[in-house]
């Protein structure tokens, strides 16, 4: 499930598709309600009391490729773009709508004042293809799919009876850069400490080469001459 915190962030239904392709993947394709039921309990994780996440619906794979259409056989003409022959359909009250609107969001708005089909959650909508959403892919069970760059990923893994809905994770890296970077003044004070320890023996070291053995001697060589002038 790829959810952005920021509007302008959001992609429209072809950069979705495109961006679930290039991972290996294909838009969600819904097969029967088990399957729409474990989107659900996936989202609901997006909307616990104090996550801060805001309304955002989501992507799926059903659209259409008719023109015109606005009653009668306008359902029937949806089709899955992973190629799902699936008849399974969740749609809002008095939707699809038709007319311009040919692809299809699952309904993610928790802030929302209920409409006539209840509250706007989980349930499918067709809207215009160049609206701004988050989006969902779905992949087979044996890729492991590589997460796209500077995209904010709620993860959960599915059980074993749903291996073929995976959710993608995001990469270390962040994290990583995360915990060193508040480290980085640590590691200038250790090295100016260590620094400035090198410095104070190196200078007690010439210090002591000032007063070498033969040095001392000819001191001593000329206090002696000048005691034996005097006794003369």
């Amino acid at each position: 499930m790829a959810y952005f915190h920021e509007l302008s962030s959001r992609v429209s239904f072809q950069e979705a598709r495109l961006a679930c392709e290039s991972e290996g993947g294909a838009l969600l394709s819904l097969e029967n309600e088990a399957e729409q039921k474990l989107i659900e309990s996936m989202l609901q994780n997006l909307t616990k009391p104090g996550t801060g996440i805001s309304d955002g619906d989501f992507w799926i794979g059903l659209w259409r490729n008719g023109e015109g259409h606005t009653s009668g056989p306008c359902p029937d003409l949806y089709r899955w773009s992973d190629g799902s022959s699936s008849q399974y359909r969740n749609w809002y009250t008095d939707e699809p709508s038709c007319g311009s609107e040919k692809c299809v969001v699952m309904y993610h708005q928790p802030t929302a004042n209920p409409g006539l089909g209840g509250p706007y959650l989980y349930q499918w909508n067709d809207d215009r293809c160049n609206m701004k959403h988050n989006y969902i892919c779905k992949y087979e069970p044996e890729i492991n799919p590589t997460p796209p760059v500077e995209k904010t990923y709620f993860t959960n893994q599915p059980g074993d009876t749903h291996q073929n809905v995976v959710v993608t994770e995001a990469g270390i890296i962040p994290n990583l850069i995360y915990v060193v970077i508040p480290t980085i003044p640590l590691l200038l004070l250790i090295l100016v400490a260590f620094g400035t320890c090198c410095f104070q023996m190196l200078h007690k070291s010439k210090g002591r080469t000032k007063t070498s053995p033969n040095q001392s001697t000819l001191w001593i060589s000329k206090s002696t001459r000048k005691e034996s002038g005097m006794e003369v």
